[in-house]
Protein backbone atom coordinates (compact mmCIF):
# COMPACT_ATOMS: atom_id res chain seq x y z
CA UNK A 1 0.00 0.00 0.00
CA UNK A 2 2.84 2.24 0.78
CA UNK A 3 4.53 1.88 -2.35
CA UNK A 4 1.54 2.73 -4.25
CA UNK A 5 0.53 5.93 -2.14
CA UNK A 6 4.49 7.41 -3.04
CA UNK A 7 7.34 8.15 -1.42
CA UNK A 8 6.16 11.92 -0.79
CA UNK A 9 2.69 11.07 0.47
CA UNK A 10 3.83 9.62 3.96
CA UNK A 11 3.51 12.11 6.49
CA UNK A 12 7.02 11.59 7.21
CA UNK A 13 8.54 11.79 4.71
CA UNK A 14 6.83 15.51 3.25
CA UNK A 15 7.63 16.78 6.55
CA UNK A 16 11.08 15.52 6.72
CA UNK A 17 11.38 17.22 2.75
CA UNK A 18 9.68 20.63 3.95
CA UNK A 19 11.91 21.13 7.56
CA UNK A 20 15.06 20.69 4.73
CA UNK A 21 13.68 23.31 2.23
CA UNK A 22 12.59 25.60 5.04
CA UNK A 23 14.65 29.03 5.21
CA UNK A 24 14.78 27.91 9.25
CA UNK A 25 16.62 24.69 8.38
CA UNK A 26 20.30 25.61 9.55
CA UNK A 27 22.97 24.21 8.69
CA UNK A 28 21.70 20.93 8.21
CA UNK A 29 19.26 22.29 5.41
CA UNK A 30 21.53 24.30 4.15
CA UNK A 31 24.42 21.91 3.10
CA UNK A 32 21.25 19.56 1.63
CA UNK A 33 20.16 22.59 -0.35
CA UNK A 34 23.93 22.70 -1.57
CA UNK A 35 24.73 19.41 -2.39
CA UNK A 36 21.43 19.59 -4.69
CA UNK A 37 22.48 22.59 -6.08
CA UNK A 38 25.92 21.45 -6.89
CA UNK A 39 24.13 18.57 -7.98
CA UNK A 40 21.92 20.41 -11.11
CA UNK A 41 24.85 22.84 -11.67
CA UNK A 42 27.29 19.99 -12.52
CA UNK A 43 24.35 18.38 -14.72
CA UNK A 44 24.11 22.11 -16.67
CA UNK A 45 27.82 22.28 -17.03
CA UNK A 46 28.07 18.80 -18.50
CA UNK A 47 24.76 18.94 -20.71
CA UNK A 48 25.39 22.59 -22.10
CA UNK A 49 29.23 21.53 -22.88
CA UNK A 50 28.65 17.92 -24.33
CA UNK A 51 25.58 19.16 -26.67
CA UNK A 52 27.56 22.37 -27.67
CA UNK A 53 30.39 20.52 -28.31
CA UNK A 54 28.53 18.58 -31.00
CA UNK A 55 27.95 21.67 -32.95
CA UNK A 56 31.07 24.04 -32.28
CA UNK A 57 34.45 23.47 -31.29
CA UNK A 58 35.18 22.37 -27.77
CA UNK A 59 36.91 25.05 -26.01
CA UNK A 60 33.99 27.88 -27.03
CA UNK A 61 31.26 25.45 -25.78
CA UNK A 62 33.21 24.67 -22.58
CA UNK A 63 33.15 28.77 -22.16
CA UNK A 64 29.95 28.74 -23.09
CA UNK A 65 28.94 25.59 -20.57
CA UNK A 66 31.06 27.48 -17.81
CA UNK A 67 29.06 30.77 -18.16
CA UNK A 68 26.29 29.53 -17.99
CA UNK A 69 27.07 26.76 -14.78
CA UNK A 70 27.78 30.32 -13.34
CA UNK A 71 24.70 32.01 -13.63
CA UNK A 72 22.57 29.12 -12.72
CA UNK A 73 24.59 28.44 -10.14
CA UNK A 74 24.65 32.11 -8.93
CA UNK A 75 21.02 32.08 -8.91
CA UNK A 76 20.16 28.78 -7.37
CA UNK A 77 22.63 30.03 -4.10
CA UNK A 78 20.46 33.57 -3.92
CA UNK A 79 16.81 31.70 -4.32
CA UNK A 80 17.44 28.43 -3.44
CA UNK A 81 20.32 27.24 -0.74
CA UNK A 82 20.99 30.18 1.41
CA UNK A 83 17.25 32.02 1.34
CA UNK A 84 16.50 33.97 4.76
CA UNK A 85 12.95 35.31 5.50
CA UNK A 86 14.72 38.75 6.47
CA UNK A 87 16.96 38.95 3.26
CA UNK A 88 20.43 38.87 2.87
CA UNK A 89 22.73 41.59 4.23
CA UNK A 90 24.21 42.57 1.11
CA UNK A 91 22.90 43.76 -1.97
CA UNK A 92 22.67 41.76 -5.53
CA UNK A 93 25.65 43.46 -6.70
CA UNK A 94 27.63 43.39 -3.79
CA UNK A 95 26.77 39.46 -3.76
CA UNK A 96 27.62 39.41 -7.26
CA UNK A 97 31.16 40.80 -7.16
CA UNK A 98 31.98 38.76 -4.29
CA UNK A 99 30.50 35.70 -5.85
CA UNK A 100 32.49 36.23 -9.27
CA UNK A 101 35.80 37.05 -6.81
CA UNK A 102 35.68 33.12 -5.13
CA UNK A 103 34.55 31.97 -8.93
CA UNK A 104 38.04 33.04 -10.55
CA UNK A 105 39.70 32.30 -7.18
CA UNK A 106 38.87 29.08 -7.54
CA UNK A 107 39.55 27.98 -11.02
CA UNK A 108 42.83 29.43 -9.94
CA UNK A 109 43.26 27.32 -7.19
CA UNK A 110 42.05 24.22 -9.35
CA UNK A 111 44.03 25.09 -12.46
CA UNK A 112 47.78 25.93 -10.10
CA UNK A 113 46.76 22.89 -7.85
CA UNK A 114 46.56 20.18 -10.97
CA UNK A 115 49.42 21.55 -12.53
CA UNK A 116 52.16 21.85 -9.63
CA UNK A 117 51.00 19.18 -7.08
CA UNK A 118 50.90 15.87 -9.14
CA UNK A 119 54.90 15.61 -9.67
CA UNK A 120 55.45 17.10 -6.21
CA UNK A 121 53.29 14.55 -4.70
CA UNK A 122 53.47 11.81 -6.80
CA UNK A 123 50.01 11.20 -7.52
CA UNK A 124 48.23 11.34 -10.97
CA UNK A 125 46.78 14.79 -11.79
CA UNK A 126 42.78 13.38 -11.44
CA UNK A 127 43.61 12.28 -7.71
CA UNK A 128 45.03 16.19 -6.71
CA UNK A 129 41.52 17.44 -8.84
CA UNK A 130 39.69 15.10 -6.93
CA UNK A 131 40.96 16.35 -3.33
CA UNK A 132 40.84 19.81 -4.69
CA UNK A 133 37.62 19.79 -5.80
CA UNK A 134 36.83 18.64 -2.11
CA UNK A 135 38.25 20.84 -0.16
CA UNK A 136 37.61 23.71 -2.15
CA UNK A 137 34.02 22.92 -2.14
CA UNK A 138 33.44 22.40 1.47
CA UNK A 139 35.74 26.14 1.59
CA UNK A 140 32.94 27.29 -0.91
CA UNK A 141 30.01 26.15 1.67
CA UNK A 142 31.84 28.31 4.56
CA UNK A 143 31.90 31.33 2.40
CA UNK A 144 28.89 31.26 0.52
CA UNK A 145 27.26 31.16 3.64
CA UNK A 146 29.48 33.49 5.65
CA UNK A 147 30.67 35.95 3.27
CA UNK A 148 28.18 36.39 0.62
CA UNK A 149 24.84 35.14 0.95
CA UNK A 150 24.62 35.90 5.09
CA UNK A 151 21.10 37.28 6.60
CA UNK A 152 20.92 40.76 7.14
Amino acid sequence: MAARDGWMRRPLNRQLVTSVLAPESGVLGQGVRFALAGSLVALVYLLTTTILALVIPFQVALACGFCLALAVHFTLQRFFVWVHREGFALPLRRQAGRYLAIAAAQYGLTAASTSVLPPLLGLPTEVVYLLAFALITATNFVVLRNGIFHAG
